[in-house]
């Protein structure tokens, strides 16, 4: 059997690790088991909070959303409620922007909710 020599292979692999752990402190970004292991943790990291932000972000348009909301008299939940049965399809994105930047739009939005409910 031919041997097998891996110099170039390892040395590749080892540089596209250490590559991807610029930026991390001490020997995390020089020594290629510890880049290896940071690098694995981060990549891990990064994949589940891309998860994790659109809950956090539906979570402030919720917020958000409670707040004005209250401001006009009723609540978060009677709100969409009211929106649900008069039949107004927003999503909590656009009716959190609506909150924030145009309070005479929201407030109609919230006049319809209730007179639909």
């Amino acid at each position: 059997m031919s041997r097998v020599k891996r110099g170039v292979t390892a040395h590749a692999r080892h540089k596209k690790i250490l590559d991807l752990a610029k930026g991390h402190r001490g020997t995390r970004h020089r020594l290629f088991r510890r880049a290896n292991e940071s690098v694995l943790h981060a990549l891990s990291y990064a994949y589940n909070d891309r998860k994790d932000r659109k809950g956090e972000f539906r979570a402030l348009w919720i917020m958000r959303i409670n707040a004005a909301a209250r401001l006009h008299g009723t609540t978060y939940s009677r709100l969409m409620n009211g929106m649900r049965k008069a039949g107004i399809a927003i999503d909590r994105k656009i009716l959190a922007d609506l909150a924030v930047r145009d309070d005479a739009a929201f407030a109609q939005v919230v006049e319809a909710a209730l007179a639909g409910a």
